[in-house]
C-alpha cells in the first residue's frame, strides 16, 4: 500500500504537493484575523466600494486617524485579492483563509519547480519550505507575503528557463511575476537586482534578457505615478522613508539588529536547522566553530538584552537566542559554501538570495519580523536539498529531520493561532460586559483586538480628536501596540477581561522575548516559556483630555 502512495506521489507531484499543503494549514483555517490582517481586509473593503482607490480612507492606526495611504507599508495587490475572494466566500475568517490557501499551494509547487533546475529531489525542497515556521504562520495569515513569495519563486523558474533556453518569452513572463510580485509587497522590487546579477553571472554582459526586466521598473514608474496622483506621493518611495524615520524613531542599533536577525533565521527557518547535522559533516572543525560562535554570541546576547527589560526569564531565553542564532549562521554558511563549491551563476543566485534577504532583514528595515525573513525559506530549500546528494544520507533520517522540523512548525502556527483566539475572545467579553447604551465604549490598542472590537460597535480612541467624556468607558489590551497608559487620577479601574491560554510556547509576547511580527517585542520569533493570558484593563474616565504623544507615523 505504502509503495502504491510513493508511486502516484511520483507521478503526481503538483497535486501531491498540493494535497499535503492543504492538510497542514486546514486547521487554521478559522484563525480570527490579528495583527496587520485588518488593514488588508479593510482595504479589501475600500476596493468593492471603490476599485480604484484602494487606500482612499482613513484608519486610526497610532494614537490619532491618519489616511491609510499613510498607516500601511504594502502595496494593495493583496487586497484585491481578498475583495475578489470575498465575493465569493464572504467576510469571515473561514472563508478568506480558504481563498489564501491557493497562494501557498502555488508558493510550495512553485519551489518544487524552481528546484528541478537545481537537484534530483526537488520535493525535498519543496516540503521544506513548506514546513517551515515562518511558512505557516505567514500562510495562515491574510497578508501580503505568501503571495509575493507565490509570484517571487515562479518569477526565478521562468527566468532560469529563459536564460538556459534563450528564450525571450519565458524572460518577459518573469518580468510580469516580478511586477506582481512588487504590488504584493515592496521587497518584491529585490527581485530585479537579484535577476540582474544572475544575467552578467550566465552570460558575462548585457544581452537580450536585460529588457525582460524594464517590464518591472516600468510597472515601477506606473504604480508611482498612480499612487502620486491619488494621495500626494508615490507610496513605494513613502514606504522607504517611512523605514528610515521608524529607525530613527526607535533608535535601532545595527549590530543588535544583525544579531536579532540571525535568531529569527535559524527559527524562522527551524526545520534547516534540524538539517544541520546532515548537512556539515567534519565533526571537529564542527563541534568548534560552534563552541566559538556560542561563545562570542553569549557576549552579544549580552548587548542585545539590555532593550528587553521585560523578559521574566532572561537566562533561558538567551540560551533560545544563541541556538536559533547558531542555526541562522549556519544557514547563511550553507549558502557562502555552496557559492565556493560551485561558483556557477546558480549558486550566485541562491546565495545572493539568502544574504540579500538577510542583509535587508538586518541592516534595511526598521523592525526584524518573521515576515521578512519568508523570502529566503525556498532557497535555503533548495540549498538542503543540493548540499544533501553530496553525501550518502539514507532516506530515514531525512525524514526524521524533516518531520521534527515539521512538529515544531505546527507547534508555533498553532500557538500563532492561539494568541488570535485569545484577543477575538478578550474582545468579545469586554464588548458583552461593559457595553452600555448611555455610555461610548472606546479602546486602545490596534491588530486583532481593534478589528473585533470594532465589529462590536466600540470606537478607537483618537486621542487629538475624540469626544471623550466624563463617565465614558475604555478597554485597554495587554502587549498590544501604540498604548498610552492613563495617568491614575484621571481614571477609575472597573475590572480585567481576561483569557488564559495553553501551551508553552507563543509568537508574541515581550515577558517570553517573542516578537515574530516584530522584534520591539523580543529578540526571537518565538519562545518557550510560560504562556500569559490574554487580558484587557477596563477603566471609566474622570477626566476627558489626553495629551498626544509623539509618533513615528
Amino acid at each position: 500500500m505504502l509503495d502504491k502512495l510513493r508511486a502516484q506521489a511520483a507521478r503526481h507531484p503538483h497535486w501531491t504537493l498540493a494535497l499535503i499543503t492543504v492538510l497542514a494549514l486546514l486547521p487554521f483555517l478559522a484563525k480570527p484575523f490579528n495583527v496587520d490582517d485588518p488593514l488588508f481586509v479593510w482595504a479589501a473593503k475600500q476596493i468593492h466600494a471603490h476599485p480604484a482607490d484602494p487606500y482612499g480612507f482613513n484608519v486610526e492606526w497610532g494614537f490619532k486617524e491618519f489616511p491609510m495611504s499613510r498607516v500601511t507599508e504594502n502595496p494593495p495587490l493583496a487586497c484585491y485579492y481578498l475583495a475578489l475572494a470575498a465575493g465569493v466566500f464572504g467576510w469571515n475568517e473561514i472563508g478568506l483563509h480558504l481563498a489564501f490557501l491557493l497562494p501557498a499551494i502555488a508558493a510550495v509547487i512553485g519551489a518544487y519547480r524552481l528546484a528541478k533546475r537545481f537537484c534530483k529531489s526537488p520535493e525535498w525542497a519543496a516540503l521544506i519550505t513548506l514546513f517551515t515556521p515562518v511558512f505557516l504562520v505567514s500562510a495562515s495569515t491574510v497578508m501580503c507575503d505568501v503571495i509575493m513569495l507565490a509570484f517571487w519563486v515562479w518569477a526565478v523558474a521562468f527566468w532560469l528557463e529563459g536564460m538556459e533556453s534563450k528564450r525571450f518569452r519565458p524572460l518577459a513572463i518573469s518580468g510580469v511575476l516580478v511586477s506582481l510580485a512588487l504590488v504584493s509587497k515592496y521587497f518584491g522590487v529585490c527581485l530585479i537586482p537579484l535577476l540582474a546579477a544572475h544575467g552578467l553571472a550566465h552570460q558575462r554582459r548585457l544581452g537580450r534578457w536585460a529588457l525582460a526586466l524594464l517590464i518591472p521598473i516600468a510597472a515601477i514608474c506606473v504604480y508611482q505615478l498612480w499612487t502620486n496622483s491619488l494621495y500626494g506621493a508615490g507610496l513605494l518611495s513613502a514606504a522607504g522613508r517611512y523605514a528610515s524615520s521608524a529607525t530613527q524613531f526607535y533608535q535601532v542599533s545595527k549590530l543588535n539588529s544583525s544579531a536579532v536577525a540571525l535568531a529569527f533565521t535559524g527559527g524562522c527557518a527551524a526545520t534547516a536547522v534540524f538539517f544541520a547535522p546532515l548537512l556539515w559533516r567534519r565533526t571537529a572543525a564542527l563541534i568548534g566553530s560552534v563552541a566559538i560562535a556560542a561563545v562570542i554570541l553569549v557576549f552579544v546576547a549580552g548587548g542585545v538584552f539590555t532593550k528587553y527589560t521585560e523578559i521574566e526569564t532572561p537566562v533561558w531565553v538567551k540560551v533560545q537566542f544563541v541556538f536559533w542564532a547558531l542555526g541562522g549562521l549556519s544557514i547563511l554558511a550553507l549558502a557562502a559554501a555552496e557559492l565556493w563549491r560551485r561558483r556557477d551563476a546558480g549558486s550566485w543566485l541562491l546565495a545572493l538570495w539568502v544574504w540579500g534577504t538577510f542583509i535587508f532583514t538586518a541592516v534595511i528595515n526598521w523592525t526584524v519580523n518573521g515576515r521578512s525573513i519568508l523570502p529566503l525559506v525556498p532557497a535555503i530549500a533548495i540549498l538542503i536539498a543540493r548540499r544533501l546528494e553530496q553525501f550518502p544520507v539514507r532516506v530515514q533520517a531525512k525524514a526524521i529531520c524533516l518531520a521534527a522540523g515539521a512538529a515544531l512548525s505546527l507547534i508555533v502556527v498553532g500557538a500563532d493561532c492561539n494568541f488570535a483566539h485569545a484577543v477575538r475572545e478578550v474582545a468579545a467579553n469586554v464588548a458583552s460586559t461593559y457595553q452600555r447604551p448611555s455610555q461610548t465604549l472606546w479602546f486602545q490598542g490596534h491588530w486583532g483586538f481593534q478589528y473585533y472590537m470594532q465589529e462590536h460597535g466600540a470606537s478607537p480612541i483618537d486621542f487629538k480628536n475624540s469626544d471623550l467624556k466624563l463617565g465614558d468607558i475604555v478597554a485597554v489590551p495587554s502587549d498590544n501596540t501604540n498604548l498610552r497608559p492613563f495617568d491614575p487620577a484621571t481614571v477609575d479601574l472597573l475590572g480585567t477581561v481576561t483569557v488564559d491560554r495553553d501551551g508553552a510556547l507563543d509568537t508574541m509576547d515581550s515577558l517570553t522575548g517573542a516578537g515574530f511580527y516584530s522584534s520591539l517585542w523580543g529578540p526571537l520569533p518565538f519562545a518557550f516559556g510560560h504562556v500569559a493570558p490574554e487580558y484587557a484593563s477596563v477603566y471609566q474616565l474622570k477626566q476627558p483630555t489626553v495629551a498626544t504623544p509623539a509618533n513615528p507615523q
